[in-house]
């Protein structure tokens, strides 16, 4: 037997209120964090500085928040945009609560709604929301986006560089 996984959905996949539940959760390091802030130029050692941190409102590092952002969008896409034409918005952004060294994130997407596209019929527009949990269940992240998807008779099949030995 051989087993695809799927990656995104087409449009007739998405129906409102449907909410998708992603896995794996990834626990984010000091590691993870200094990386982040170094590659992106965000040096405030109130992620980088256990010295400074101590003295902060939080008492201790606070994991920067595009970090956890990225996180919970990237957790998001094999269920939501694996197959995207487009991200057109991300029509808001929540840091919720901070997350730190340790925690584990999860997320959740709920579909709000869809529409067809009224200029090309192979596509439509999907507006959803994304949920980004600590392993204590604490939302720490929340932002809604649109995607565009292509209706399933559209959407390409995967392919690979090189032909499956099955075949």
């Amino acid at each position: 037997m051989e087993y695809d996984r799927p990656f995104g959905r087409a449009f007739e996949d998405f129906e409102p209120g449907d909410v998708y539940k992603h896995w794996p959760g990834k626990t984010i390091t000091e590691y993870d964090d200094h990386l982040f802030c170094m590659i992106t130029m965000n040096h405030h050692p109130l992620h980088t500085n256990d010295w400074f941190a101590s003295k902060s409102v939080q008492g201790r590092n606070v994991v920067v928040g595009n970090l956890v952002y990225s996180l919970v969008l990237g957790m998001s896409v094999p269920d939501v945009s694996g197959l995207a034409i487009a991200n057109l918005e991300v029509e808001t952004l929540q840091h919720k609560r901070p997350t730190f060294h340790g925690d584990t994130i999860y997320a959740e997407t709920r579909v709000i709604e869809k529409k067809e596209s009224s200029s090309k019929p192979d596509r439509g527009v999907v507006t959803v929301e994304t949920f980004g949990y600590n392993q204590r269940g604490e939302e720490v992240c929340y932002f809604r986006r649109r995607v565009m998807v292509p209706t399933r008779a559209a959407a390409k099949p995967r392919q690979r560089p090189y032909e499956s030995p099955t075949e």
